[in-house]
């Protein structure tokens, strides 16, 4: 009978001591940069010009600028057609320098805003989203972005 009062003891410290300690990730950037997952740890987005949206997202080496010339929710843009809907990435590291961008007739890919509710708040103050790129730099070199998407980011400022 000890035995099992003893081993009834240790079982319930075991449990009782394990813990789960889940971590959300809200707000969020992150997308698949040439097949490796990118993971922002700064982000905010700004409202400027009227109505032209711009979040920016960086690691502390690498730089993800996405711009919208409006900030619907529902909407999407097209990248590689004008300079006005625009994807940039870039690093900056070791003393290397690299750019990489979308603009017109340059690299391609789209950027949604979200409209479910919930993901998009104007009134609370953030806005989420998904995004893919493809960005050239001068050297013709290409980033590839999948699956990106941004969630609840914070709008921080909007200026006229």
């Amino acid at each position: 009978m000890m035995k099992k009062l003893l081993s009834l003891i240790v079982l319930l410290t075991i449990f009782s001591s394990c813990e789960e300690d889940i971590k959300f990730n809200t707000p969020a950037v992150q997308g698949i940069k040439d097949n490796e997952l990118w993971k922002a740890i700064e982000y905010s987005a700004r409202i400027s010009n009227g109505n032209v949206l711009t979040i920016e997202a960086d690691n502390g080496f690498e730089t993800v600028v996405l711009r919208t010339s409006d900030y619907t929710p529902g909407s999407s843009y097209e990248l590689g057609v004008d300079d006005i809907n625009k994807a940039t990435y870039s690093l900056e590291a070791d003393g290397v320098s690299l750019q990489y961008q979308t603009g017109t007739g340059i690299g391609d890919g789209l950027i949604e805003i979200s409209d479910k509710p919930g993901e998009t708040n104007f009134e609370q103050g953030y806005i989420s989203g998904t995004f893919r790129f493809n960005a050239v730099n001068s050297l013709n070199n290409t980033v590839n972005f999948q699956r990106g998407f941004f969630y609840k980011v914070p709008i921080v400022e909007t200026t006229p």
